[in-house]
């Protein structure tokens, strides 16, 4: 098969990931190219083409860069994609992060006679406008980009979401949203390497650690409400602020003596602060399925979550505490938590069963793969 991906993608097969959507499409291609098919990321990101170590092939689109400022993704970078992508001549083109553009990928398939697959990344774009609005459009910095690309992306969402040949989703949680919608979509779970995963058996862990963004979005506030009823407790926060809300609560943190702000970190030593740590806390007001909730696991350690939950796992797998909103809850997580050795192997072994980047799921994705060319899907 030749399956085709776009975006900035390239970062995330190195280890320099630019968010938790890439590091999956990197996941995804690393393992469909290990299984011999042909893969091709189309990336913005680039300025030449050339092959990785893995076989997969980079492209760049030409003259991304060119034109006016304002004009230019409607001159030049959107008909450069579309014309990238359709000399690709891919059997399949896979898309994933909400976006409009994702509209010249469907479009190239159609055209081409291919098969457009569409994975969801946020719970958010499977409902309804009124639950993005509060989630996302009234809680992210607003720019012209945003406002442009927010019209866009709502009228582009619904039709790709109904036209594509296979729809893949992260949790049973969003898969009956979906099903509600008379859409019928594939569970496909996020993967993570496990090799790239350290193991630390010390259990005097000092640190609770969060991990993302800082912002309205992520629920920063609320986390900032947390440290400042937890005075016993220490804290470690990897992750830049991305709004003003965030950059706020971040300058106040550096009164604490019990917080240390790690900011950027690359993907290998994140992973060491979180399996060095007690727990994961997560604020977030809603969420796809987080790639950190599974390299927690994976690591060990229990998440904390205040509101996402993704498909109840964390309740029906026991990995941590789902506090359905309530800062009381989550507090009381932190003041009882233990350290547990039976806690770490379940854990590590839901990853392993569930998760775990290896032979058995590529062919699970790659027979996905294979049945939609045949018409099985």
């Amino acid at each position: 098969m030749k399956i085709c991906f776009w975006g900035n993608i390239t970062g995330a097969l190195i280890g320099n990931t630019e968010g938790g959507g890439e590091l999956q499409i990197a996941f995804l291609a690393k393992a469909l190219a290990a299984l011999g098919n042909e893969v091709i990321i189309v990336d913005f990101g680039v300025k030449d083409d050339f092959r990785t170590s893995d076989g997969i092939e980079i492209r760049t689109i030409k003259n991304w860069n060119g034109g006016m400022r304002v004009l230019r993704t409607v001159t030049h970078r959107m008909p450069g994609l579309y014309h990238t992508l359709k000399e690709q001549n891919a059997d399949i083109y896979y898309c994933r992060i909400r976006d409009f553009r994702h509209i010249l990928a469907y479009r190239v398939a159609r055209k081409l006679g291919a098969k457009f697959v569409l994975h969801m990344a946020s719970d958010l774009d499977a409902m309804d406008l009124m639950s993005r609005l509060k989630n996302y459009y009234f809680e992210t910095r607003a720019s012209l980009w945003m406002f442009f690309s927010g019209i866009m992306t709502e009228m582009a969402q619904p039709l790709l979401l109904r036209n594509a040949d296979l729809v893949l989703v992260q949790h049973c949680g969003q898969k009956n949203i979906l099903l509600n919608k008379n859409i019928s979509p594939v569970i496909f779970y996020n993967i993570i390497d496990m090799k790239a995963i350290p193991v630390n058996e010390n259990n005097l862990h000092e640190d609770f650690v969060y991990v993302g963004w800082l912002d309205k979005r992520k629920g920063f506030p609320e986390f900032f409400d947390l440290v400042s009823r937890s005075p016993m407790h220490n804290f470690k926060i990897i992750g830049p602020p991305r709004d003003s809300i965030g950059a706020m609560y971040y300058e106040k943190l550096k009164a604490f003596s019990n917080v240390k702000l790690l900011g950027i970190l690359s993907y290998k030593r994140t992973l060491h602060e979180i399996s060095t740590s007690k727990a994961l806390i997560s604020t977030s007001h809603m969420e796809g399925f987080p790639n950190v909730f599974i390299e927690a696991w994976a690591c060990g350690i229990p998440v904390y979550s205040l509101s996402v939950d993704p498909g109840d796992v964390i309740e029906n797998e026991k990995l941590g505490i789902m506090a359905h909103g309530s800062i009381d809850k989550l507090k009381a997580a932190l003041d009882n938590h233990e350290n547990s050795a039976e806690f770490a192997s379940r854990a590590r072994k839901y990853v392993e069963e569930n998760h775990a980047m290896n032979i058995k799921k590529a062919e699970e994705l790659n027979q996905i793969f294979k049945n939609l060319l045949n018409g099985q899907q």
